[in-house]
């Protein structure tokens, strides 16, 4: 257990990692406040894009025509959490970065080739390298911010932004650094992309997500980001930080079975959910709330319901999609759904699975939907599962209520 607490609430195998920053990018708002208000209003129709970004807002006029969309998402949300997390006071050399992406500067590499086919190889940029590789995102923000730590980017389909944010959780809980980045970006959403998704039939013929929904068929491409600071529990209760929440364990498993399908019965699900319930040193029943994948394909969902049931039993605890209302943002899904689940702790509401109305009967879970639901906040599961089989799994708490207590 590297993220684990012992029941006397002391460190298992490594130091408490606290959630001291927020950042997000995303089709239904920016900024945590923003984001959150987006996930209780009704789905937004269309393309879940997002719509009047301003990347020169965080570049100069001349600069941000060389840094992809999906790396200036990243310095966006890593700037907003950053902003949020207020003074750290933390040694460069202590700190890090770690990012996920599925595809990286995938619009640039699009854009350019239609130049080499157009108008001939001298014309291809020279920036296009820099600006299409995967790990773009992540040194642009280490560049800005001035952090020497580690500086790392995690390629895992679906699954990128929450192994990003455990990889960057246990560099803090192994005393690596005292203060990490971690989250993911994505912007993908080119013409190329949406018809190699459209022709192996992955999107929604309708348009609409419907996480768990017996009508679902597809999902709905976004693009977006989310970052969160994570910060040793007692460098954060120093300097005074705010406390969202707390990292107690994730997991990372594969299914070893298909490039895009599930293993049969969510198995590689469930067994990622166990380990990372058993690194945060919780029983199943401790678990108050699951923030599903919930992609709205037809194959992914019953195989996370089938898991979440072996796991949990039927219905389990209460379920939701933010998918519904965000669409899938691929890599940056999981660190967008890591987010959600941090505030609906703090803020004590669970956001409803938009697009959710009639029940499959072939899956048994508690899914919220309607509005908004109340709860008792307890520690919180975060799942995240990806073309190529990764499994990916997060458990927050709340945050100690009290800045000296444990």
């Amino acid at each position: 257990m590297l993220l684990g607490l012992d029941p006397g609430g002391t460190p298992v195998g490594g130091r408490r990692v606290a959630v001291t920053g927020i950042g997000v990018v995303s089709c239904c708002g920016t900024g945590a406040g923003e984001f959150f208000e987006g996930l209780l209003a009704p789905a937004p129709s269309g393309e879940r894009r997002v719509v009047d970004f301003d990347g020169s807002a965080y570049f100069g006029p001349k600069e941000v025509r060389r840094v992809d969309r999906f790396a200036q998402f990243s310095v966006a949300a890593a700037q907003m959490a950053l902003d949020d997390a207020g003074e750290l006071g933390v040694d460069p050399a202590r700190a890090g970065v770690v990012m996920g992406t599925g595809v990286g500067g995938f619009e640039t590499l699009q854009t350019q080739v239609t130049v080499f086919n157009d108008q001939g190889p001298r014309r291809v940029s020279p920036f296009l390298v820099p600006m299409m590789m995967a790990n773009a995102g992540a040194a642009t923000v280490s560049m800005r911010v001035g952090w020497h730590g580690p500086c790392e980017t995690l390629v895992t389909a679906c699954a990128a932004g929450t192994h990003a944010i455990a990889a960057a959780g246990r560099l803090v809980a192994s005393g690596r650094v005292d203060v990490a980045i971690g989250g993911g970006a994505e912007a993908a959403m080119t013409p190329v992309g949406i018809a190699a998704f459209t022709n192996m039939t992955a999107l929604s013929a309708t348009g609409m997500s419907r996480p768990f929904d017996a009508r679902r068929d597809g999902f709905v491409i976004a693009e977006g980001a989310a970052v969160l600071v994570l910060e040793e529990l007692e460098h954060a209760r120093a300097r005074g930080a705010t406390l969202y929440a707390e990292l107690l364990g994730a997991a990372s498993t594969a299914d070893a079975h298909h490039i895009t399908a599930p293993s049969p019965g969510g198995e590689g699900a469930a067994a990622c959910m166990e380990l990372a319930l058993a690194d945060a040193g919780l029983a199943p029943s401790e678990i108050g709330h699951i923030n599903a994948h919930g992609t709205s394909t037809p194959l992914n969902d019953l195989a996370e319901a089938q898991a979440i049931n072996k796991v949990f039993g039927a219905p389990g605890p209460p379920v939701t999609s933010v998918k519904g209302v965000t669409g899938h943002a691929l890599g940056a899904a999981g660190a967008i759904e890591a987010v959600a689940t941090v505030i609906s702790i703090e803020r004590s509401l669970i956001p409803p699975t938009a697009g959710y109305e009639v029940a499959d009967p072939e899956i048994h879970l508690d899914v919220v939907h309607g509005g908004p639901r109340h709860w008792d906040p307890a520690p919180a599961l975060s799942n995240s599962f990806g073309f190529g089989g990764h499994n990916g799994c997060l458990v927050f708490a709340p945050a100690p209520s009290s800045q000296l207590a444990p």
